[in-house]
């Protein structure tokens, strides 16, 4: 049983290579694939962990690796079922696979959704130890690099988190050149679909290769139910997963809201401690995020009301409400994007409200600005949070234009030139996240 398994998710043994839409973080992956360290891969279930992975086996066959080098196993298999409780079996896979592939010198080990197994970094930390492997590990769930792996393993990891499709990725597998002016002009058209699809459906690679609406939804509810209830009500016992899952339903209808712990204890009837673990286990496992009201002091951060994101775009189709909130949609999507390029994204609350607010830039987020009465409310909050050394950007939908106000730019942005432009991407100051 155990020799089928292995040739069965190790194709590349027998030559059968199959090629994978790039991924951004590929080139991350080959420059740590150099060092000694054993590499994580975080992100949430089928946002493409395991193909990001297997793109780096077939880097290193076309490097010269020996293919059978080289071992991948899905963690996740009934036949590994009864063993999950004890982390010496992932060494008689490793045995196995000895065995049967008879690999010489450097050998590539791939262990996907690694957190099936309990206690699992103790035998990866001994058998890094020993040398002559190098492991590559994908989880599911964010706690997998805290506790005690950040203690087994301190020094000796590199992680790379991945995110479901960004907005190049996507329109790199769907095979829409962009990279230059000429290009992204002459498939506008092609773009401009895009952009709209991509706003609603979000980032997961099977949900935008499928055309059906309905199909779409299902699968996207299918990811929520499997992430509950594999990855949050078995590891953490969970006895009431119906008020687990009804609450998350409902904070999606509330995307971007401010979080009120004590509303939420009495419509769902438990206490507010219990929602606030329910929402922190979303987070662990990358299906919402939260975000703290700006300060100054890190404390007051902490203590602030949160508001609350989904992790991809498509989650929103699915929430119970009549019709898709667009400008909700393009809010997520904004925040989601300045949220992989650093988790230090706040709000600002006070007379007037501030979308976001990341270092020293504010944003704003309207979906549609031709209504005078909108534009000058957006930009009038511009104007009370003034400061010499802030910019402005306020994206929108399809509008593109530079504003000036007394002495002050406001850049307009589309959503389109936010995403492909080099305004998206912001240099991280540090890594503190307050929360």
């Amino acid at each position: 049983m155990m020799k089928n398994l292995l040739l069965e998710q190790n194709p590349h043994w027998q030559n059968r290579v199959t090629q994978y839409a790039r991924r951004e973080a590929f080139d991350q992956l080959i420059r740590y694939l150099d060092t000694k360290h054993i590499i994580t891969i975080t992100g949430i279930r089928r946002c493409g962990k395991s193909t990001l992975a297997k793109s780096a086996i077939n880097h290193l066959i076309d490097q010269g690796t020996n293919p059978k080098n080289i071992l991948f196993v899905n963690l996740e298999q009934p036949q590994f079922l009864e063993y999950r409780h004890d982390a010496s079996y992932l060494g008689v896979i490793y045995d196995e696979y000895l065995k049967l592939a008879d690999p010489k010198g450097q050998i590539y080990v791939i262990f996907d959704e690694i957190q099936f197994f309990e206690n699992w970094q103790v035998y990866i930390k001994s058998r890094y130890e020993s040398g002559g492997v190098k492991f590559i590990i994908t989880g599911s769930n964010s706690s997998m690099l805290s506790g005690d792996l950040a203690t087994l393993l301190t020094g000796r990891s590199l992680n790379i988190h991945l995110n479901t499709f960004s907005f190049r990725e996507y329109l790199g597998a769907l095979g829409i050149e962009f990279d230059d002016p000429i290009k992204r002009l002459s498939n506008r058209i092609a773009i401009a679909r895009a952009k709209e699809e991509y706003l609603l459906w979000g980032g997961f690679y099977d949900v935008f290769s499928t055309a059906d609406t309905l199909v779409k939804k299902e699968i996207l509810i299918g990811y929520v139910k499997n992430i509950i209830y594999r990855d949050i009500v078995p590891r953490y016992s969970i006895r009431n997963s119906e008020v687990l899952e009804r609450l998350f339903f409902y904070l999606l209808s509330n995307t971007g809201a401010m979080l009120n712990y004590q509303s939420l204890s009495q419509i769902f009837a438990v206490s507010d401690k219990t929602i606030k673990e329910y929402i922190h286990y979303f987070e662990e496992v990358f299906l919402l995020q939260r975000i703290d009201r700006f300060h100054t002091k890190p404390k007051e951060r902490i203590k602030s009301t949160k508001k609350i994101y989904v992790g991809d775009n498509g989650f929103l189709q699915i929430a119970p409400r009549h019709s898709p909130n667009l400008g909700m949609a393009l809010e997520n999507l904004v925040f989601n994007t300045l949220y992989s390029q650093n988790p230090n994204v706040t709000y600002i609350k006070e007379t007037y409200e501030i979308d976001f607010a990341l270092q020293n830039v504010l944003y704003q987020v309207c979906y549609d600005i031709r209504d005078e009465k909108t534009k000058k409310r957006e930009l009038g909050a511009f104007a009370y949070y003034n400061a010499p050394d802030r910019q402005y950007r306020l994206i929108t939908f399809d509008t593109d234009e530079t504003i000036q106000m007394d002495e002050r730019t406001i850049h307009v942005e589309s959503i389109e030139q936010f995403l492909l432009g080099e305004v998206a991407h912001i240099t991280p100051l540090d890594n503190t996240k307050y929360y």
